[in-house]
């Protein structure tokens, strides 16, 4: 059996890497008492498998968490299984939703095809941050020049450039909420903002959904009319 599990991160456990979120789930699986299933050899390990990366620092209010269950575990209880694991998991992420998924789908790093983001900017007006908005959106490209493997490499960002608008401001700034793509690379916030018009500087960035698309149509990781426990996770704030 294979179930998957929306999850929070949010507050100061932000700034925990992946591994160390890693150790945190297989911890709490554990005292959970979920018979997770385990990788053959001579070092074996939980089937976990996670969600795109999440940048270190950022937020999210939909981070996704694959667990392979063993074969003679007995089915849990969906319904119960989110507030089961919150309550053993640290302040700043809670199991929000969970329900079985066919060992048939896709990986959750393959079947992601775009998220949703909450940025921040700071030191820019509403005015300023829209003016941004309304040339990128009206650009035939966005061409962003990094270093990597030493090497100076130029992208064209545009098709990874969904959808973008200012929501409004905030105590610092402005914020934005995008849709970037994941497929083939995934386009970054910061990147995005790089490849602004003037750039502009990030505050806090919060993740609110991981999308995936089915015939052209695009829909939660966890449907909506999957057996689960939900509450809403979008944050106004």
């Amino acid at each position: 059996m294979r179930v998957r599990i929306r999850f929070t991160k949010v507050g100061k456990v932000r700034f925990l890497g992946h591994r160390d979120l890693a150790r945190i789930w297989e911890r709490t699986l554990r005292r959970a008492e979920l018979s997770v299933a385990y990788s053959e050899g001579f070092s074996p390990r939980p089937k976990l498998s996670f969600g795109l990366a999440l940048s270190t620092g950022y937020e999210s209010d939909g981070e996704y968490l694959d667990v392979e269950l063993a074969s003679t575990a007995e089915p849990p209880q969906l319904a119960a299984l989110p507030g089961r694991l919150s309550a053993l998991l640290p302040e700043g992420i809670d199991a929000t939703a969970a329900c079985e998924v066919s060992r048939s789908e896709p990986s959750l790093q393959q079947a992601v095809t775009s998220c949703s983001w909450l940025i921040d900017v700071v030191d820019v007006t509403v005015a300023e941050a829209t003016d941004a908005v309304d040339r990128a959106l009206a650009a035939t490209e966005l061409m962003l020049t990094r270093e990597r493997k030493g090497k100076q490499v130029t992208d064209d960002l545009r098709p990874y450039l969904l959808d973008l608008s200012v929501t409004g401001p905030t105590p610092t700034g402005a914020r934005l909420l995008a849709e970037l793509g994941t497929q083939p690379r995934t386009l970054r916030p910061s990147e995005l903002l790089a490849a602004l018009d003037p750039p502009l500087d990030e505050g806090l960035v919060r993740r609110t959904h991981q999308w995936t698309t089915d015939d052209g149509a695009r829909r939660e990781l966890i449907p909506l009319d999957a057996t689960s426990a939900q509450h809403d996770g979008e944050r106004a704030s």
